[in-house]
């Protein structure tokens, strides 16, 4: 199981949400490229990045700071999520070394771009499913639609995507534990892989998602935790590999 540090870019900076409040944003570091080399050196094996300007403006705010990352470390699996809504922008982060976009609001008010993404894009993308009580929200999680998140996964699986990155809602930022069961029952419900993000603060979410990583689970996406220091990076990777 991989563990994925996510770098969450706001304004050129590095910060992590509290639930996905641009409002209430902690600054962790001012230079992107730093950081990734920060994670890279502690022996991440691919980072999760997140447009935050893009999420709400609906186009990439932040692809510099993306550009950087990715032309320092091009043998990097990078997957990038935030503002991809047209298949120009797809293209031109692929054509910058990006592995994977990750497409969440327009997935949901827009289904029949994933499936063109898909086929023209094929094994480089992702679709993030955020939910809260099992209801998909979109809009940086502004707005919870009558969606369930299974049912909405299903449905992509059958267009060909890669991977599902599934979020807790109400879990993120707030370091209160992963929603291991949710994630569990998401893995259980298809074929393609799951990564589980949103709430993992110590080696304890880590251990509880490993338990059950063979049904499903390919990896878990962690901010704040590495952040703050609740949860060391290389200890937890070298955990997974065992």
């Amino acid at each position: 199981m991989l563990i994925i540090p996510a770098i969450d870019l706001k304004d050129g900076a590095c910060v992590r949400l509290r639930q996905g409040e641009m409002d209430d944003a902690t600054v962790f570091g001012d230079d992107p490229v730093a950081m990734a080399s920060r994670w890279v050196d502690a022996g991440c094996r691919r980072l999760h990045l997140v447009d935050l300007n893009g999420a709400f403006a609906g186009k990439p705010v932040n692809a510099e700071a993306v550009r950087g990352i990715t032309k320092k470390y091009p043998d990097l699996p990078v997957q990038i999520g935030g503002g991809i809504r047209d298949l120009t922008t797809i293209e031109a982060y692929l054509e910058s070394g990006v592995s994977w976009v990750i497409i969440g609001t327009k997935a949901v008010t827009d289904p029949d771009f994933v499936k063109e993404a898909c086929r023209q894009f094929a094994g480089h993308v992702i679709v993030g499913i955020d939910a809260k009580n099992g209801l998909v929200a979109t809009d940086g999680w502004a707005k919870v639609t009558d969606v369930e998140a299974v049912s909405l996964a299903k449905q992509f699986e059958q267009d060909g995507v890669s991977a599902i990155v599934y979020t807790d809602i109400a879990r993120d930022g707030m370091m209160q534990g992963v929603n291991v069961e949710a994630t569990r029952q998401l893995a259980n419900s298809m074929s393609i892989p799951v990564i589980a993000s949103g709430g993992i603060t110590n080696m304890d979410d880590i251990r509880a998602l490993k338990a059950v990583s063979h049904e499903g689970i390919e990896g878990a996406i962690t901010g704040r935790a590495i952040y703050e220091g609740s949860l060391d990076l290389g200890e937890a990777q070298r955990y997974c590999l065992q």
